[in-house]
């Protein structure tokens, strides 16, 4: 294709291209001049000819200038005795055809514009393509929808698009699977993009939000009903989840697992097997796993009788220097909240955490120590902890530390003996803390959302701010010289020389 210098050059040329094509069928062989151009190196000369493409394929769409059916092959067509329209429509459904597969391979273009102008291109043709169909309806009232050119995440505010993409991303789960033993973690990271960017409504809308516009809505469409939504939306993500992911995805399906997943799916209990299995993981993902675990037996009345005892395995002395601390107490408050968990359970948690504050920090003691004084607000039982009146001496503690489970841990026949050790701390405010338990407790609870991400240098600002009322007297007498005054005993025995 002659052309002049520079993308104003292309521009013009493959203008005259396009009202050639348009113009006349006997230009048809204009097209491949224009394909040509979407295979350049040059970024300005690909986005002209994207534009070009759309306006030209537009146009035909509208015009009715592609075959409508199933498409035979280009060579069959050729040489046959069809007649030269059908000729014409199944040579330009062709070039439409390649058309459709360079933008979608254009969507991973280095270039931000060119994947921006490529996927408005896909998306235009989403829509010409549901107003003017190229497969033949199976039977009245059957819904069309050209899913051949979803290859993108976007527009999913609409119906048709949302359920479509969980459809496409299912098949292509299955398909990369299916044929690679090893499936690379960059797949995984962006199926799950993908996926997560899929949200659906919270309640039936009065009317269907269709991007393929319709004259008329048939009852019997699957895509105009939320149920079938949430079943799509199960099977998306179970056939995403039932694979082995990289650990670090797991966390990311765990940290919205509870509120974007869950609340979603059909039938939530069919995520047991997923949530149990990161539970066996250890650390954090154990924590996440327990919290969708929680909804699932606070809201779905799941049967689950070892969280309680996962929930308790998990306190050890790392638990106060990880980053995820503040979520892990927050959610333990949360978990431990109920009025009707049995006095040895609470009695464990409490101990449990009362002897790992022996060795914690100050910022975590200020948040722990409120802690266990809560659970013995909640449950007045659990307060012979602190004061067991007519209880026998003990010579030994009988709590035992390395019990896993929380009931045979004999937590509710010990004492909590080590808030007691530290109210010598030698932080005052830790001391303080500690001293609440001297007193009757008070009704209203302690919140300690203010104190889950607390740091030392918090601390040390804080400490720094501190106005004493008055001067602290240190001594009333000066002392005169290194060894003190004359008569100190000091000086009697000791000489500088």
């Amino acid at each position: 294709m002659e052309r002049e210098p520079g993308a104003a050059g292309v521009r013009r040329a493959l203008g005259r291209r396009l009202e050639a094509v348009l113009a006349s069928r006997s230009e048809a062989n204009a097209v491949f001049d224009i394909l040509a151009v979407l295979q350049s190196e040059d970024q300005e000369e690909i986005q002209e000819a994207v534009r070009t493409c759309s306006r030209l394929f537009g146009a035909l769409l509208e015009r009715g200038e592609l075959f409508v059916g199933q498409l035979p092959s280009e060579e069959m067509v050729m040489t046959g005795c069809r007649g030269a329209t059908r000729k014409y429509k199944v040579w330009m459904r062709h070039r439409y055809h390649s058309c459709g597969n360079r933008l979608g391979e254009l969507l991973g273009h280095p270039s931000f514009q060119v994947k921006e102008l490529a996927l408005s291109a896909l998306m235009k043709f989403v829509q010409l393509e549901g107003a003017h169909p190229l497969e033949k309806p199976k039977w009245e009232g059957n819904y069309l929808f050209p899913r051949e050119l979803f290859k993108f995440r976007e527009y999913l505010d609409y119906d048709d698009t949302r359920y479509h993409t969980m459809q496409a991303a299912v098949e292509a789960v299955a398909r990369v699977t299916g044929q690679h033993p090893e499936v690379p973690p960059a797949f995984w990271n962006n199926t799950f993009t993908l996926l997560s960017a899929v949200s659906l409504p919270r309640q039936e809308p009065s009317v269907s939000s269709f991007y393929v516009k319709r004259t008329e809505l048939w009852d019997t469409w699957k895509v105009a009903h939320l149920k079938e939504h949430r079943k799509a939306f199960q099977t998306m993500w179970l056939s995403f989840l039932k694979h082995k992911l990289p650990l670090s995805l797991y966390k990311k399906v765990l940290l919205i697992a509870h509120d974007t997943i869950l609340p979603q799916l059909a039938q939530p209990t069919l995520m047991i097997d997923f949530l149990t299995r990161a539970c066996d993981l250890g650390g954090a993902l154990s924590l996440l796993a327990l919290n969708g675990l929680f909804i699932l037996i606070h809201k779905h009345n799941l049967e689950y009788p070892d969280f309680y005892r996962k929930l308790y395995g998990l306190l050890d002395p790392s638990v106060f220097h990880v980053k995820y601390r503040a979520r892990f107490f927050h959610l333990a408050d949360l978990f431990l909240s109920s009025s009707h968990l049995p006095a040895y359970l609470v009695a464990a948690f409490a101990k449990r955490l009362a002897r790992l504050a022996l060795t914690a920090p100050p910022e975590v003691l200020l948040m722990v120590l409120p802690f266990i004084c809560n659970l013995l607000r909640r449950h007045p039982a659990c307060r012979v902890l602190v004061h067991r009146p007519h209880g026998p001496e003990l010579d030994a503690d009988p709590y035992d530390p390395g019990e896993k489970d929380p009931a045979q841990s004999r937590a509710l026949e010990s004492s909590l003996w080590e808030l007691q050790a530290l109210q010598r701390h030698y932080h005052p405010e830790v001391s303080k803390a500690a001293s609440v338990i001297n007193q009757a407790l008070s009704v209203p609870e302690v919140s300690i959302a203010p104190l889950l991400e607390l740091t030392a240098y918090e601390i040390f600002e804080r400490d720094l701010k501190k106005k004493g009322s008055e001067p602290v007297p240190l001594e009333f007498i000066p002392a005169q010289g290194l060894l003190g005054r004359p008569g100190d005993l000091c000086a009697q025995h000791f000489t500088l020389s």
